[in-house]
């Protein structure tokens, strides 16, 4: 059997989707696309990967994976190129990469939310749909464990955090050195929301920025294929998926039914058995009627596992 292609489900308007097409650009790296909605029900999704909310999410076969960080891992052992992968990072590089996923991103959220916005996703969706998303996540803002800025606040944050990039970017064309590496591409997504979803003008007073953005960007313009789901869907039945690792700890949950869930936003549980916990991911195995048995790779950072 050849080997499976890596699939890709994302929307659009998605910011943490785009850091991964950008990803996948640059990795040079053939990929199959799966449009999905931007809220639940995503019934592929539910099928694939138990219900879990967030987006985007990678399939190779029978083999799920959830969180950008563990996608860019498979993206990194698939194309070669090592520092796509948090964990090949260096210390001071993931520090950025934890720092620009989590406040910049709130921060760029804030600061390119608007009417031009909503626009955009009405013209992408519909009204009904756009207002369903607004609801949907103000409930999922409700239910999370880290809050935005104000916007005064964001503001002023994000001329921070460009001064920061610009001052990075002199006597070099990428944030840490002369080839992009996964914080790259962490900074590149925020601003993307804010640059060319709300089409701020954001970059004018940061050459050395706006030259680095636009190379980021040149990357997502890589040609995909689409795919859809019910064929997603078959590839994953007609495959089994790949031999598990050896396990890193002798956990008292392997073998057993357990819940899995973000511990910062989209909470929402993934259930199945833990089959292996290593250094960087927990594997949970599913059995769904429309694909047989799948498993789910999680990564252990910001994720909690409980017994069921």
């Amino acid at each position: 059997m050849p080997p499976a292609t890596f699939t890709l489900f994302h929307y659009p308007l998605s910011p943490f989707s785009e850091k991964m097409r950008a990803m996948l650009g640059y990795a040079e790296l053939p990929w199959q696309s799966v449009a999905v909605r931007e809220m639940p029900p995503r019934p592929v999704l539910a099928a694939l990967a138990g219900g879990y909310r967030k987006v985007p999410v990678a399939q190779l076969g029978a083999d799920v994976f959830c969180d950008t960080h563990l996608i860019a891992s498979e993206v990194a052992a698939l194309s070669g190129k090592p520092l796509l992968a948090v964990e090949q990072c260096s210390p001071e590089v993931q520090a950025f990469i934890r720092d620009t996923d989590m406040a910049v991103f709130l921060t760029c959220l804030m600061a390119g939310s608007g009417g031009g916005l909503l626009m955009k996703l009405v013209k992408s969706t519909s009204v009904l749909d756009t207002l369903k998303f607004l609801a949907d996540r103000i409930a999922m803002g409700r239910k999370a464990r880290v809050k935005a800025p104000s916007p005064r606040s964001a503001r002023a944050s994000l001329t921070k955090h460009l001064q920061g990039l610009e001052a990075r970017l002199v006597g070099q064309p990428f944030l840490f050195g002369t080839e992009p590496c996964h914080g790259d591409f962490s900074a590149y997504h925020s601003l993307w929301f804010v640059v060319d979803l709300a089409e701020k003008p954001l970059l004018v007073d940061f050459p050395g920025v706006r030259a680095w953005y636009q190379r980021m960007h040149s990357f997502s313009q890589a040609d995909v294929t689409p795919l859809s789901a019910s064929q997603a869907l078959a590839n994953a039945s007609e495959a089994q998926p790949r031999p598990l690792p050896a396990n890193a700890n002798d956990n008292l949950l392997l073998g057993q039914e357990v819940s899995l869930a973000p511990v910062d936003y989209g909470r929402d549980p993934v259930y199945g058995v833990l089959v292996a916990e290593t250094a960087d991911r927990w594997i949970v195995a599913r059995q769904d009627a429309q694909v047989g048995t799948v498993h789910l790779h999680f990564p252990r950072h910001g994720f909690r596992v409980r017994a069921r």
